[in-house]
């Protein structure tokens, strides 16, 4: 796709093609684009129509119905932010009654969407001419708001941003253009020196402009946090999503936070005050209680274990897991729990006789702190991943003091 053919699917004639192309399928696409062929269409217009027919079934999953009126890259769907998670980024510039976002590679605006819609203006750039043409398409909603061709690095901030009520906004590239994974998607890379634009210049965009915001990877170092900046780990039904950089006026509580989304509920914010200095842990396996709570992962990555043994006075197993046991059941939104109904060391032998002697045929692993692989596993055990006509269970593989232990697990209902 080009930019001509964005500008195409974004006129009058192109939305309503689109409006009335059906959902996407496979085996109807053929048929479909030599129909349009048949009445005249272009077959650049048909292949850019089909193109966002197929990317826009994909695109609901993170947009929801908001798709249905967007336009898409491959590379943009893959990489864009999720609604719920773009929301909580446009927030914190609306409460601080930012006027206008400076939204510096855009990739195809979903932040920007977000942005606009709290009232926000945006001007957003991207390298990609491509990109930044669908970005612009996306924004036709809101006039004042527009994205153009450009690199974040001869971005010129402006002279007064704070008393103008100015933002800036980055998601830096974290993925090596023009080299693809065994998927056909752009390879994602996790350094922090390897993103484009440097961590230098978002540092030097930060420093002109207070209200700065920087999308980064979750394995962002605790101690490269920037002085007085809030660094916030954020989740979505438990997968790891971000390290969010928050600067000046942004800033909620400095230091490591971590923001847990739970769809259809609200989401849960933990601060350093919530954690207590020292997380206590277990001596040995005589210490696992009745109860266990898995942290989320966005409280793991940002060190914040201590909000959960403090909630429910409880230890965790071993340091850095985010594993801890209690006496008693307390519903934490940023823990799941299980009800402990055995223990066992990690043996195949020992496993293979629980597993005959409890007639069990289903089984449910999870791993937290062992490298074993599951396929191995029950090839050894011989038990397949379905449920045969016995009973099924839940384990945990995991240490404790050292030891490598496994815990049968019932899943409490979640908080």
């Amino acid at each position: 796709m080009d930019v001509a053919a964005v500008r195409w699917l974004a006129s009058p004639e192109g939305q309503q093609l689109l409006h009335d192309l059906p959902p996407y399928d496979e085996r109807t696409a053929i048929r479909l684009a030599t129909r349009y062929r048949a009445n005249g269409l272009p077959a650049d217009h048909v292949a850019a129509l089909l193109t966002q027919q197929r990317l826009r079934t994909k695109a609901r999953e993170k947009f929801g119905e908001f798709a249905d009126d967007m336009l898409f890259t491959a590379d943009g769907v893959e990489q864009a932010t999720r609604l719920e998670v773009a929301a909580g980024h446009a927030q914190r510039f609306a409460e601080a009654s930012i006027a206008t976002v400076h939204d510096l590679g855009c990739g195809i605006g979903a932040d920007a969407l977000a942005l606009a819609v709290l009232g926000v203006t945006v001007q957003a750039i991207d390298a990609d001419p491509v990109t930044a043409a669908v970005a612009d398409a996306n924004l036709r909603p809101w006039p004042d708001s527009r994205a153009r061709v450009g690199r974040v690095e001869d971005f010129l901030p402006p002279a007064d941003a704070a008393r103008d009520r100015i933002g800036a906004w980055l998601d830096p590239a974290r993925r090596i253009s023009g080299v693809a994974d065994i998927h056909g998607r752009a390879r994602r890379v996790f350094r922090r020196d390897d993103i484009s634009p440097t961590w230098d210049t978002v540092q030097a965009i930060a420093a002109h402009i207070p209200a700065t915001g920087v999308k980064l990877s979750p394995s962002f170092p605790h101690d490269h946090i920037p002085r007085g900046a809030e660094a916030q780990w954020v989740s979505r039904a438990g997968e790891l999503l971000e390290c969010v950089i928050w600067w000046g006026p942004l800033v909620r509580t400095s230091g490591r936070t971590a923001r847990v989304i739970r769809p259809g509920r609200p989401a849960i914010e933990v601060t350093e005050d919530q954690a207590t200095g020292d997380v206590p842990t277990v001596v040995d396996d005589k210490g696992i209680a009745a109860w266990l709570y898995e942290t989320d992962r966005a409280l793991v990555q940002a060190g914040l274990v201590g909000a959960v043994t403090a909630a429910v006075d409880g230890h965790e197993l071993e340091p850095g897991l985010g594993l801890v046991t209690a006496d008693t059941a307390y519903d934490v939104g940023f823990a799941r729990r299980y009800a402990v109904t055995d223990t066992l060391p990690l043996s195949t032998k020992e496993l293979r006789t629980w597993l005959r002697r409890n007639a069990i045929t289903g089984l449910t692993i999870k791993k937290r702190g062992v490298r074993l692989d599951d396929d191995a596993l029950r090839r050894d055990l011989r038990i397949g991943r379905g449920a045969g006509s016995g009973k099924s269970e839940t384990i945990l593989l995991t240490r404790v003091a050292g030891s490598q232990i496994v815990l049968v697990l019932e899943p409490a209902p979640a908080a």
